[in-house]
């Protein structure tokens, strides 16, 4: 098939799944504490594990199952990273795995999300931040345009830079602080939205 063909994402998502059942079956290493612990989204897959050697033997399982089939996994894209509270664990610098060296990460961005090895929301607060603000500075004409109406504008700041904001929130745990900077925010769009208002009596 050619390139942008439309039936090439169907063909390489059954490609990908027969490897995966594969592994499954013939390993029966990709499971932790009975659960599947591998996730995979078109071609982004993450490989879950108690330590760093049973990721590299899954890894290791999964590359050799998708050779059989014609598909390779990208070196310099693949990366790894330990979650825990002691900050000495997996300290090695890289993953041999196939004869190919994978580099150890302390954040890696997964789905739109960055997840950390302090398991941080406040990197992924920033970036959400950062991209509500390169939002508002290309719309802020709207928002203060005498053409539109209050209500649309408000509409617009609810279908355009709260999903973008509040993207994967639902696994937030805030703390005052991070709760203190969504709302400088917020206000930040509100006052362009209704102008600032003099009070007659405070000034």
């Amino acid at each position: 098939m050619k390139e942008g063909d439309a039936l090439s994402p169907f063909i390489f998502n059954f490609a990908l799944e027969y490897a995966i059942r594969r592994v499954q079956v013939n390993w029966d290493g990709l499971k932790l504490n009975g659960t599947h612990q591998l996730l995979a989204y078109v071609d982004d897959v993450n490989i879950l594990g108690g330590s760093v050697d049973t990721v590299k033997k899954n890894a290791e399982a999964l590359v050799a199952a998708t050779k059989v089939i014609g598909l390779e996994v990208h070196a310099h894209k693949t990366k790894y990273m330990t979650v825990s509270r002691d900050q000495n664990v997996g300290r090695i610098h890289s993953m041999k795995t196939d004869n190919s060296s994978t580099e150890r990460v302390d954040e890696i961005k997964y789905l739109g999300t960055t997840l950390t090895n302090q398991n941080s929301i406040q990197e992924e607060i920033k970036s959400r931040l950062k991209s509500g603000n390169t939002c508002y500075y290309t719309v802020q004409n709207l928002l203060s345009s005498r053409l539109l109406t209050k209500n649309l504008k408000i509409k617009i700041y609810r279908t355009i830079f709260l999903p973008d904001i509040l993207y994967g929130c639902e696994t937030w745990s805030l703390t005052l602080r991070e709760k203190r900077r969504l709302r400088v925010f917020e206000n930040r769009v509100l006052r362009r939205v209704f102008e600032p208002k003099r009070d007659e009596l405070t000034g």
